[in-house]
């Protein structure tokens, strides 16, 4: 009797239903979080290209804080270094959330998406030096064009009305969780300035307390607000970006529930804060970031000036080809099958789509060219780029609307109005994992 073949895994096919709800949960806060940013953006364009321009560079560089404390900050660095330390924080616990239950808890599954999003950086960052190298330009922005902003493409994806299905969502998802670790991992490495060991240290010691409060099952917001501000502080007077704090005290949450809890830490901390950054924190870092002066020169230097020339080139060019042969060539090499209802037109979309890169490029290219006209040359052409990805991702991906809202609507059909989708309960093959899980969160 001839034993039979597995089955090889499908890409992009059916998630597990306890997965696609936290998915889901986290993608609407985007989404929602996503309109305040383009709104905050275009804001800022508009505040700045006005006879009122002034009044916005008085506010953006006004200076208030503690100096005892090495805090006084410019509104604008406040946004930078402290309203995003909170959007890193929820990035943090994202990361956590797909590595210890999500599509990063193995191997298999992790392959794809972390192959992808590693080409959808690599490639940006050279073709960013090779332009900048070729143009003489300088090569310490080869990092802005390597991160992708979820919530401006799924801003995006809302604003075109378009019904991608979970899977494409999800992946999207993890890839930009993905760009997120690679980005504060370069602003922790590249982006440091004069460290303070001593400041630095007890940044360190703060994360130890914070880790032995989370062993130790302390409970209580007094013990970790006050923590958590004093490891932020000491960390950006240590030199490192206090950015980094965020993403630390993120991975250090608790991601699994003990038995009488309703919630893990983590996920308490990330409803409570989810929406904060994504309506809050990171809108207001876009009002203070995003005011570039738009006028016949400036638009010329983007495309003449060898340095945000490269941005452009990594974020439209860069994005697409390492996305699109990364997942190519995961897939090949896992010998994975694309989900039939599906076509690589797709996934070329998404490619378009993930090179939107917004809030982390901008934040990368005020550390690489800190107080540089070239600087504003480089947030002109995050803008334009993001702008031109957004077209491009929309003329593919509306092309393609009517199958997304098919699958979409196939995947939500709950004829027995059970609370799960009757897609997870048909006793096959393809089903029969993602509904043994659907049932027992239901149950």
């Amino acid at each position: 009797m001839n034993e039979s073949r597995p089955r090889p895994r499908t890409v992009f096919g059916l998630m597990p239903w306890p997965e696609r709800q936290a998915i889901a949960s986290a993608l609407r806060t985007e989404t929602v979080g996503g309109l305040v940013l383009l709104a905050a953006a275009v804001i800022a364009l508009i505040w700045a290209n006005t006879p009122f321009s002034d009044v916005y560079e008085t506010i953006r560089d006004f200076h208030f804080g503690i100096p005892a404390l090495g805090l006084d900050l410019s509104v604008g660095h406040w946004t930078a270094d402290g309203l995003l330390a909170i959007f890193f924080l929820v990035a943090g616990i994202e990361l956590k959330r797909e590595l210890v239950v999500g599509e990063l808890r193995t191997p298999a599954t992790a392959a794809l998406p972390v192959i992808a999003a590693i080409c959808g950086m690599a490639v940006p960052a050279a073709l960013y030096a090779l332009t900048a190298g070729l143009g003489g330009g300088s090569l310490d922005g080869w990092a802005v064009p390597m991160a992708t902003d979820i919530a401006f493409a799924l801003a995006v994806l809302a604003v075109i009305s378009t019904h991608l299905p979970a899977a494409l969502r999800a992946f999207l998802l993890t890839l930009a969780v993905v760009d997120d670790l690679g980005a504060i991992l370069i602003i922790a490495i590249f982006f440091t300035s004069d460290l303070n060991l001593w400041a630095l240290g007890g940044a360190f010691a703060g994360l130890a307390v914070f880790y032995l409060l989370q062993r130790y099952r302390v409970r209580g917001w007094w013990w970790y607000v006050p923590l958590g501000i004093a490891i932020w502080a000491l960390m950006y007077n240590g030199g490192v970006h206090a950015t980094v704090a965020g993403v630390a005290m993120g991975l250090i949450l608790r991601t699994t529930k003990d038995k009488g809890e309703t919630a893990s830490p983590a996920a308490r901390v990330s409803h409570l804060m989810h929406p904060i950054s994504a309506g809050i924190a990171v809108p207001l870092f876009a009002l203070f970031a995003a005011g570039v002066g738009i006028s016949g020169p400036a638009l010329a230097a983007v495309f003449t000036s060898p340095e945000p020339l490269g941005v452009v080139i990594g974020l439209v060019v860069g994005k697409i080809i390492g996305i699109f042969l990364g997942t190519y060539l995961a897939a090949r090499f896992t010998r994975a099958e694309l989900n039939p209802d599906l076509a690589w037109a797709d996934v070329l979309g998404l490619s378009v789509l993930a090179g939107i890169g917004f809030t982390v490029a901008l934040l990368i290219g005020e550390l690489a060219f800190p107080g540089q006209a070239v600087g504003e040359h480089v947030k002109a052409a995050v803008l334009i780029a993001s702008l031109t990805a957004a077209v491009l991702a929309a003329i593919l991906l509306r092309r393609r609307n009517a199958t997304y809202k098919r699958l979409y609507e196939e995947e939500n059909v709950d004829a027995d109005k059970d609370g799960i989708p009757d897609i997870y309960q048909h006793d096959t093959a393809d089903t029969h994992g993602a509904a043994a899980s659907a049932n027992e969160q239901h149950g």
